[in-house]
């Protein structure tokens, strides 16, 4: 049996984390039906046993139901054995998602993730997208309030602009930056990983083995079930190709 992950520091503000993490988001939302709480729970368990530590959720997630989830495996002495990770930003109004980074919603965000976290203090509270029509220097200094007054540790960033997160780390230091990062999502070598280098900003990288393509063998998507949204997304991108070959072969027919 293999020995216990590894701890590593995270940026440079002072968060000690698991080097692997536990990305929480398919177990309510995204991959699936829901899975049985008592389930997820038990996994969440046997991560934290085996040294993986590093739990990452969102509001969004269900919505808040994976939140919710993680406030009931984080009972009885568990929450003080982690690095807990959530995140803001994205909202739902009228059934409608809504990317939002004002001051008011921030802090109503924040206050409603501890509760149903069941916590007094976040560790790590990332931006989940960033909102244009707020300036990011707006947002992060309502962020450094709340970090201020004690209810979160360390600012995050999720899919951000190079130019965004230098701007944000000017109004306070960004911890980490989560991003997609695998062999078939490289874009963020160019610019945004060099930027978090120079400002000793670490990265979290979400789905590294290409959201299961590059781990689960050739029946990957006949696997799925109708609900996971990668089976849909593959299709888009099925119909994206096939759209591409006729525009390069219409392209090809009137060059001739």
């Amino acid at each position: 049996m293999g020995g216990r992950v590894e701890r590593i520091k995270l940026g440079s503000q002072g968060l000690e984390v698991s080097a692997q993490g536990l990305g929480c988001m398919g177990m309510s939302d995204f991959y699936g039906p829901p899975k049985p709480d008592e389930d997820m729970i038990s996994l969440i368990h046997h991560a934290i046993h085996t040294g993986v530590t590093f739990l990452d959720t969102s509001d969004v997630y269900g919505p808040f139901t994976n939140e919710i989830l993680l406030g009931k495996a984080l009972k009885g002495g568990v929450r003080e054995k982690v690095e807990l990770a959530t995140k803001f930003g994205l909202s739902f109004a009228d059934g409608k998602r809504e990317i939002r980074g004002d001051p008011g919603y921030v802090r109503a965000a924040c206050e409603a993730s501890l509760k149903r976290l069941n916590i007094d203090c976040i560790d790590l509270y990332y931006q989940h997208r960033v909102d244009t029509r707020v300036p990011i220097e707006v947002t992060i200094g309502e962020l450094k309030k709340l970090v201020e007054e004690g209810k979160m540790k360390y600012i995050g960033l999720s899919e951000a602009s190079a130019s965004t997160i230098k701007r944000a780390h000017a109004v306070h230091p960004i911890t980490a930056v989560q991003l997609e990062w695998s062999l078939w999502s490289r874009d963020v070598e160019e610019e945004i990983i060099p930027t978090c280098k120079e400002l000793g900003i670490g990265i979290v990288a979400y789905s590294p083995l290409g959201r299961g393509f590059f781990s689960s063998g050739s029946k990957f998507l006949e696997n799925l079930t109708n609900d996971d949204y990668r089976k849909l997304a593959h299709m888009v991108i099925d119909l994206a190709n096939i759209y591409m070959l006729c525009l390069i072969l219409l392209m090809n027919l009137y060059s001739i």
